[in-house]
């Protein structure tokens, strides 16, 4: 794969206008009346009052995903939606070949725990991987645990799987049709069967064990209504010790506070086994509280370290009471700091890797050195210090994408990594923190010729002259007539930051014929804090203007056209789509918005949506409900308006945004549209927001998603490149 490097700042022309107005004008006069006869949506008298602005909301009653009247509605929205796709001949012929490109081994990071290994394995097509374990690396893996066994249709996935210390106990939760909602089990490794321990109720938490293997700590809410569970707002989050052999209603309640039901923990222990480190969250905000309990003394209270929610601090490890963070006060692209916890005064703090010009994503220590994962605009660097900070080396990764991994503990001398980029599978690599070496562990091996390919990174000016960065691949050799295909991906919120990975439906993409680009938006964690809150509450409008200005500068620069140009994303890229749909409907020739938040002035009072609010904001804020009537996609839909066709995605057991968002923006959008393009929604069953997704309805999903387009941006399928 070649990549090349391009710095360029675009100065966005008149040009990319025209062509996007001409392009809508020419749509709009031909296609008259829409061509598609949708289910009717009955709509109700519904207003709402938010600071003096009256607001309707006549598709309330799709908020209920369990009436009768919903249950219709969906099925006949997906009759539609299925009977449009199966008229694209070429469909079977996408599924086809995707499917032939998914089959190949997929690994995951090893593990080291209680001097065993632990890793997962896709053998291809399975619905879910396969966890396997093996005492050296030179034997034969055992199945430890296979999620394929817990369900017909492959839709019972593991959500977390915690090594006991002593090697001898798996506790691992489990998720049904995509839920968040988990269940926890435990697993005898020596025999391979479960013990009779089982936890409800748990959600936004993985497990921490006890250093004497007696438990683990773990996080759960209170029993929901079972008719509501997939809707109901989620409070009061509780952190809890289970005792192993010990039933759930017996497990010790180790913190809660009722005064802040907002609040959230999660408890880890400290590989000496001397502290319990209880990081507090309000939502999803970047900062959070910091405290720890004595697990040395006998009923030692919760003690507060850092408690004044006005940074991230991220627990690394201790030597004793000095503990090693990772932080962003005073540092937007975060640093390395200890800190005592017998003078923790900020006076006494102790900085021993200096904020970088590089975002400093995570942090390990093994071997008594510290690993650093950093950032250079979106692309893994990986550097090795020692505990004071001084530098020892690089860790030399195979090009230009993304490093994950690098677990173990402080005396280890060895860890793992993967390397993926738009064009290489995830390889798996052994490194040793002695001689500095990487070694191959595992290789995939795919059908298909990644030399044909390349990767250029491109930095663009927005709309407020921000240098934006986005990434374009395609076959080698692309002609820059205006004509390619091309599909736009973003996100651009929360903290995350879009890197370089390897995926078969993109690799599918570029096969027809198509380009692919992500861009970097703000709103993400790629340059720091301060990156991130550019794009948030007041100043949200910086992603679409962002995205949109991507978009306009792929049209400048004839990468593509308006009616080549499609656009996706999901969760909150959902958002971004259905914010650029609506604000620019005349530059865009389809759309993918996925299980997105539609509903920017209510998405607070369904399960985690209030968590939300440090991104968003509040309807119940008057200034911040300017800013988010201003541009939520529901709302500033218009009728009498051309949208482009569009299919909107979502999943009945979606109880992150749940799916009454995207049910209301689809009713409204078919009701809105002025032309002939089709607004279509497809609505997974027995699936969520996407975590732990089968195989099969990833595949099943990914080909509907390519036909739509292709049909939709007149494309002609090209050969695959084997």
């Amino acid at each position: 794969m070649k990549i090349r490097n391009i710095a360029v700042f675009a100065t966005l022309t008149a040009t990319a206008s025209l062509l996007a107005g001409h392009a809508m004008a020419q749509t709009c006069r031909a296609d008259g009346k829409p061509a598609l006869v949708y289910p009717a949506s009955p709509k109700v008298t519904q207003i709402d009052d938010y600071h003096g602005t009256k607001v309707a909301d006549p598709y309330r009653w799709l908020e209920d995903t369990n009436s009768a009247q919903t249950h219709a509605w969906v099925a006949e929205q997906n009759k539609l939606t299925q009977n449009y796709l199966a008229q694209i001949p070429a469909r079977a012929q996408i599924k086809a070949r995707m499917t032939a490109l998914w089959n190949f081994e997929r690994y995951s990071v090893p593990l080291k725990e209680g001097g065993r290994y632990f890793y997962s394995r896709n053998n291809g097509l399975q619905n879910q991987s396969v966890l396997y374990t093996l005492d050296d690396l030179n034997q034969a893996p055992r199945v430890l645990l296979d999620p394929n066994l817990l369900s017909r249709d492959g839709t019972v996935a593991l959500t977390g799987t915690v090594v006991s210390p002593n090697g001898k106990l798996l506790a691992y939760g489990t998720a049904a049709s995509g839920s968040d909602w988990n269940e926890w089990h435990v697993r005898d490794i020596d025999s391979g069967k479960d013990r009779l321990d089982h936890l409800q109720w748990v959600k936004f938490s993985s497990a921490s064990w006890a250093r004497d293997s007696s438990g683990f700590y773990y996080s759960r809410y209170n029993e929901p209504q079972v008719a509501t569970q997939l809707a109901d707002v989620n409070y009061f989050q509780k952190l809890y010790f289970h005792k192993i052999g010990t039933p759930q209603s017996a497990d010790v309640l180790v913190y809660q506070r009722p005064d802040h039901k907002d609040w959230g923990f999660s408890g880890h222990v400290s590989d000496d086994g001397h502290y319990l480190i209880i990081t507090v969250s309000e939502g999803t905000a970047r900062k959070n509280r910091l405290y720890y309990k004595d697990l040395q003394q006998a009923d030692a209270p919760v003690l507060a370290l850092l408690d004044d929610f006005d940074a991230a601090y991220d627990f690394i490890d201790n030597e004793g009471p000095v503990f090693w963070l990772r932080t962003d006060k005073n540092a937007a692209r975060a640093r390395i700091i200890t800190i005592d916890v017998r003078q923790p005064q900020a006076a006494n703090w102790h900085e021993v890797v200096a904020e970088a010009p590089e975002t400093l994503q995570s942090a390990n220590i093994v071997d008594h050195k510290l690993i650093l994962e950093y950032l250079k605009d979106a692309r893994s660097q990986v550097k090795i210090v020692d505990l004071h900070g001084k530098p020892i080396r690089d860790v030399d990764l195979p090009g230009i994408g993304s490093a994950a991994g690098f677990p173990g503990h402080a005396g280890d001398s060895e860890t793992f990594y993967s390397y993926t980029s738009f064009t290489s599978p995830s390889a798996i690599y052994r490194y040793d923190l002695k001689t500095g070496k990487s070694t191959l562990y595992r290789q995939p091996k795919i059908n298909f010729d990644p030399s044909a390919f390349e990767t250029r990174q491109v930095f663009f000016s927005s709309r407020d002259g921000t240098r934006v960065p986005m990434f374009i691949v395609s076959k080698k050799g692309i002609k820059l007539d205006g004509k390619n295909p091309t599909y736009l991906y973003g996100y651009g919120g929360f903290d995350i930051s879009l890197t370089p990975a390897f995926s078969v439906p993109n690799l599918t993409w570029m096969e027809m014929g198509g380009v692919y680009v992500m861009a970097n938006l703000r709103g993400g964690g790629e340059y720091g804090e301060s990156w991130h809150l550019a794009g948030t509450k007041l100043h949200k409008q910086n992603v679409f203007d962002d995205f949109i200005g991507a978009a306009e500068w792929l049209i400048a620069n004839h990468y593509t056209s308006p009616s080549k140009l499609a656009i996706g994303g999901r969760s909150n890229g959902g958002l971004l789509i259905g914010a650029a749909l609506t604000q620019r409907p005349d530059l865009f020739g389809a759309a993918l918005p996925g299980v997105g938040v539609m509903d920017m002035l209510r998405f607070h009072k369904f399960t985690i949506g209030w968590a939300w609010q440090s991104d968003y904001g509040s309807s119940d804020n008057a200034e911040e409900f300017k800013a988010l009537y201003a541009y939520s996609p529901l709302h500033n839909l218009k009728p009498g308006t051309c949208y482009p066709p569009t299919m909107i995605i979502t999943a009945d057991h979606d109880d992150r945004v749940v799916p009454g968002h995207s049910f209301k923006f689809a009713a409204t959008a078919q009701q809105a549209q002025a032309g002939a393009a089709p607004i279509l929604i497809r609505i997974e069953t027995k699936a969520g927001h996407g975590a732990g997704k089968p195989t099969s309805k990833q595949i099943e999903e990914a080909a509907d998603s390519w036909a739509f387009l292709l049909k939709s941006l007149n494309m002609k399928l090209a050969a695959p490149v084997l």
